[in-house]
């Protein structure tokens, strides 16, 4: 069984993903739209898809995230399993007909996110606390697509996670992290801006033992439906 991964920088990748995946006999397989000349795989026998996260917007107009709508937009008529993380979750929701905008507040760092009560009762959200200390790092939301159901929510994020169908999510936070992950995206140029908006430095361990049992538990669940 493999499924494709869909990576939008060079510094984000998978993370606590890739193993959960790989130790359920997932084969990842990784594709760079981004890259001149990377060239669009067969989604549909991919047994299923993930969109990671990158420092541009949804809204960009950039041809490989185009690309990257409609192949979300065919996934979700196939009922095809996708995974969309941060960018990957605006993406998703953006192929479903919702709107992608600034949010109010940029939100880096370690912040609560609460389950709603379907996200309480939902296979992937419901391994997560009602109270779930994430990292997260971005600057745009979502409105929930048509049909959604919406999981989670923050103090300064209303929409944190979502569902359409039954294997089809959208996480804006980031699970997947590793310690050596955020220590590596504060040290990208393109990360600067956002930086100098904190008023003190990030720790990149932070909960780092919690997020790793968080992220095998959330991902594998999310793997069951490949």
């Amino acid at each position: 069984m493999h499924l494709l991964a869909f990576r939008h920088v060079p510094f984000e990748g998978l993370g606590h993903i890739q193993p959960v995946l790989e130790s359920r006999g997932v084969r990842v397989e990784c594709v760079d739209l981004y890259r001149e000349g990377e060239l669009l795989p067969d989604a549909a026998s991919a047994a299923g898809l993930i969109f990671m996260g990158g420092p541009m917007s949804a809204n960009d107009g950039l041809p490989f995230l185009d690309r990257e709508i409609g192949l979300l937009s065919q996934a979700l008529e196939r009922r095809q399993p996708v995974l969309g993380v941060c960018l990957g979750a605006q993406l998703l929701a953006r192929a479903a007909g919702a709107r992608v905008y600034r949010n109010p507040a940029s939100e880096i760092g370690w912040y609560d996110i609460h389950r709603t009560p379907a996200g309480a009762a939902d296979p992937l959200i419901g391994e997560l606390a009602p109270r779930q200390r994430v990292f997260h790092w971005h600057s745009e939301t979502f409105d929930l697509p048509p049909a959604a159901q919406w999981l989670a929510w923050s103090e300064a994020c209303r929409n944190q996670a979502f569902r359409l169908g039954s294997n089809a999510y959208g996480l804006q936070f980031h699970l997947e992290v590793t310690p050596e992950m955020i220590s590596d995206w504060c040290r990208q140029d393109v990360n600067c801006g956002d930086l100098r908006e904190l008023n003190q430095p990030l720790d990149p361990a932070c909960g780092a033992a919690e997020m790793a049992d968080c992220a095998g538990r959330v991902f594998g669940r999310w793997a069951a439906l490949l």
